[in-house]
C-alpha cells in the first residue's frame, strides 16, 4: 500500500490531537482533584461514587444534626428530673420533720411555706422546654404541660386506676370551734363542748384533679367484676351515670350537714362525690367490691382496671392538662371546639407517646421521658392533704389562742368562764385529733413521696442510660463518617504525584510528537524528482 504525504499528515495529526486529548485530562484532574470530571469517564468509578457520598451525607447527618439534638434533648430532660428529684428529697425531709418532732405553730408555718413552695416548683420544672418543643408532653410538644394561667375549658374526663388509687381519709368534725371569735363565742349555738368533736373514716377514691364541677350526674365508676355463678366470666358494673338506681352517686359537699364524709361512714352502701376536694366516698360495701377487682392471668383484658369518669372546667395555673395523661375530651358537645384526646387509652390501653431520633444505619433511640412516668398528679394531691390538714391545726390553734385569752379577761365572771373552759375542752380535744391526722399524713407523705423520688430516679436512670447508649452511637457514626469518607477519596480522589509526573510525560511526548511531525512533514515526493 502506498503511504502519501497526506496519510502521514492526517496520521499525525491524529496523534498529536490524542496526546493533546490524554494531557487535557491530566490537566483537568490537577485542577478538580478528581479522578473522573463526568460518569462516562470511568462507569464503575461514578457509581461507587455516588453510593459512598451517599453514605457519607447519612452518616454526617447522624453525627453533625441527629445525635447533637438528641443529646441536647437528653441532658436538659436529665437538668429537669434532677431539679424534681431535689424538690421530691426537700418534700420528703419536711415531711421527715413534721413527723418526728412536735411542731410549734411558728415551726409548722414555716413547713407548710416551703411545702407550698415547692408544690408550686414541681411542676413547672416539667415545663421545660427545647428549641420550643416542650420534652414531656409526648408527641404535643407544641403543648405545655401545665395550664400557664387561669381558664375555663370544660372537659370529660376518664381516669384508669386500679385498687392502689383506694384509700381512707379522717375528717375532724370541729362543729362551730372554727367560727368562734371574741364578738360571738357568747351567742346562742356557740356553746361547742367536747362532746360535739368528733372524727370519722371514710373510704375514697382521690381523683387526679379537685375543684371539679359541680354536677355530678355525669360521674360513673366502672369495673369488671367475676360472676359468681360461673367463675372465669367478668360482667360489667357501673355506678353513676349510666348504671342502675341503686347505684347513684350522690353529689354533696364538705360544708353540708352532716358532712359526706361522715355520710359515707354511716352507710356501707353509700357512693358520694364531693366536687370540691375531687373524691369519691364509699361506705364500706362498695370499697370491698372495689378491693376485690383484680386482673386474670387468663385473658389478654385488663380486668383489674377501674375507670373514673368525671368533668371539670375551671382551671388555674400550674394545673396538668388532662391530655397529656388521661382518656378526655375538651369542650364536649361543641362540634366546632371539641376535641377528643387519647381515646385508644380506653381500647389499647396507655402507650407512652416515645420520641425516637434516627442516630445510625437502622437504628434508634428514645430522646424523651413523658410526664405521666415522673411528673404525676399524686404529687400535688398528697401536698394538698398535707398542706390542708396543717392550715385545719393552725386555724384550730389560732382559736385556742383567741380563747384562751377572752378567758384571762373573764375572769370573775363564772358564766363566761364557764363558756369559755367547756368551748378550750372541745379546741382541745379537735386539736388532738387534728394533730394525729397531721402526724399521720407525714408518716404517709415520707412513703408516697419516696415512691415518686423513685419514679423519679428511675427515669433519670433510663435518661442516663440512653446517654450512654447514645455516646456508642455517636462513637460509631463518627468512626463510620472517618472510614466512609476515606473510602470517598481513595474512590475519588487523584493522586497528585503520580498524576503530575504522568501530566509531565504527557506534556514531554506532545512537543516532541510536534517537533517529529515538523521534521518528517518537510520531505515531500518533490525531493526524490
Amino acid at each position: 500500500m502506498r503511504i502519501t504525504n497526506k496519510i502521514m499528515q492526517r496520521n499525525n495529526l491524529s496523534n498529536i490531537n490524542t496526546n493533546k486529548i490524554y494531557q487535557d485530562k491530566l490537566s483537568t484532574q490537577m485542577s478538580t482533584q478528581k479522578k473522573i470530571n463526568r460518569p462516562s469517564d470511568d462507569p464503575v468509578v461514578a457509581i461507587r461514587a455516588l453510593r459512598l457520598r451517599s453514605n457519607v451525607t447519612e452518616v454526617t447527618q447522624y453525627y453533625s444534626k441527629n445525635i447533637p439534638d438528641a443529646e441536647s434533648w437528653l441532658d436538659l430532660t436529665e437538668d429537669s428530673l434532677k431539679n424534681l428529684t431535689g424538690i421530691l428529697t426537700d418534700m420528703i425531709k419536711q415531711c421527715d420533720k413534721g413527723s418526728n418532732s412536735p411542731l410549734e405553730t411558728k415551726n409548722r408555718q414555716i413547713i407548710l411555706e416551703q411545702l407550698k413552695g415547692l408544690a408550686e416548683g414541681v411542676y413547672s420544672t416539667g415545663d421545660a422546654d427545647y428549641a420550643g418543643r416542650y420534652i414531656f408532653t409526648g408527641f404535643r410538644t407544641d403543648t405545655p404541660l401545665s395550664f400557664d394561667r387561669e381558664q375555663t375549658i370544660p372537659y370529660t374526663i376518664t381516669e384508669q386506676v386500679d385498687t392502689s388509687a383506694l384509700d381512707s381519709v379522717v375528717k375532724v368534725n370541729t362543729d362551730q370551734l372554727l367560727n368562734l371569735n371574741s364578738s360571738n363565742y357568747m351567742d346562742a349555738g356557740m356553746d361547742v363542748k367536747d362532746t360535739d368533736i368528733s372524727k370519722t373514716e371514710a373510704y375514697r377514691l382521690r381523683l387526679a384533679y379537685g375543684d371539679c364541677s359541680a354536677d355530678g350526674s355525669q360521674v360513673s365508676i366502672s369495673f369488671k367484676k367475676e360472676n359468681p355463678a360461673n367463675p372465669g366470666q367478668y360482667l360489667d358494673v357501673t355506678w353513676g351515670a349510666g348504671g342502675a338506681a341503686a347505684d347513684a352517686i350522690t353529689t354533696m359537699h364538705p360544708y353540708d350537714n352532716p358532712d359526706p364524709y361522715a355520710t359515707a361512714a354511716a352507710d356501707d352502701d353509700a357512693l358520694i362525690y364531693v366536687p370540691e376536694t375531687g373524691e369519691l366516698l364509699m361506705g364500706k360495701n362498695r370499697y370491698n367490691d372495689l378491693m376485690s377487682v383484680k386482673d386474670s392471668d387468663a385473658t389478654t383484658a385488663n380486668e383489674g382496671e377501674i375507670r373514673v369518669t368525671y368533668q371539670k372546667e375551671h382551671w388555674v395555673e400550674g394545673d396538668l392538662r388532662p391530655e397529656h395523661y388521661f382518656a378526655c375530651t375538651a369542650n364536649p358537645g361543641d362540634p366546632e371546639k371539641e376535641i377528643a384526646y387519647n381515646k385508644s387509652y380506653l381500647t389499647d390501653g396507655t402507650k407512652h407517646q416515645e420520641i425516637e431520633y434516627d442516630v445510625g444505619f437502622n437504628q434508634r433511640i428514645r430522646v424523651n421521658s413523658t410526664a405521666d412516668e415522673c411528673f404525676k398528679h399524686g404529687i400535688g394531691r398528697e401536698v394538698d392533704d398535707i398542706m390542708t390538714a396543717m392550715q385545719n391545726v393552725l386555724d384550730l390553734e389560732g382559736v385556742e389562742a383567741s380563747l384562751k385569752s377572752l378567758l384571762k379577761d373573764a375572769e370573775g365572771d363564772e358564766v363566761k368562764t364557764k363558756q369559755l373552759t367547756d368551748q378550750l375542752d372541745a379546741v382541745g380535744k379537735a386539736l388532738t385529733y387534728a394533730k394525729n391526722k397531721e402526724q399521720k399524713l407525714f408518716e404517709e407523705g415520707i412513703t408516697a413521696f419516696q415512691g415518686y423520688l423513685d419514679d423519679a430516679n428511675l427515669c433519670m436512670t433510663n435518661c442516663g442510660n440512653r446517654g450512654s447508649k447514645l455516646e456508642l452511637f455517636k462513637n460509631r457514626s463518627q468512626s463510620q463518617k472517618t472510614s466512609f469518607e476515606t473510602l470517598k477519596s481513595t474512590n475519588e480522589d487523584i493522586d497528585i504525584t503520580e498524576v503530575l509526573i504522568k501530566l509531565n510525560s504527557a506534556d514531554l511526548t506532545y512537543n516532541a510528537s510536534l517537533l517529529a511531525t515538523g521534521k518528517v512533514m518537510q520531505t515531500s515526493l518533490l525531493n526524490f524528482i
